[in-house]
């Protein structure tokens, strides 16, 4: 079974593919930000609302939420807003 962690906005991850999530306005995070957008790996899921987290995922994709790392921390280590998702069989 998959689990699908919401970072707002209807917007879900597969929460075993997340490697870490940093903050938006640090320099790392700056820097990250923009090496994504110029190599085609940033997803914007903030609806054009303020970037406050970043999400890397083990493809080396960025995903921007608008959510506070605080809170993305929060619904992954308490399971909150996790949806799961069962496998479909092959037949």
């Amino acid at each position: 079974m998959f689990r699908l962690l919401n970072i707002g906005f209807s917007n879900v991850v597969l929460l075993s593919r997340v490697v870490c999530v940093v903050q938006a306005d640090s320099a790392s995070g700056k820097r990250l930000r923009q090496e994504a957008k110029n190599t085609g790996r940033l997803v914007d899921a903030t609806q054009g609302r303020k970037t406050r987290s970043i999400i890397i995922t083990d493809s080396n994709h960025l995903i921007l939420s608008s959510l506070r790392t605080e809170s993305i921390q929060k619904r992954i280590d308490s399971g909150d807003n996790q949806t799961p998702v069962e496998e479909e069989s092959e037949e």
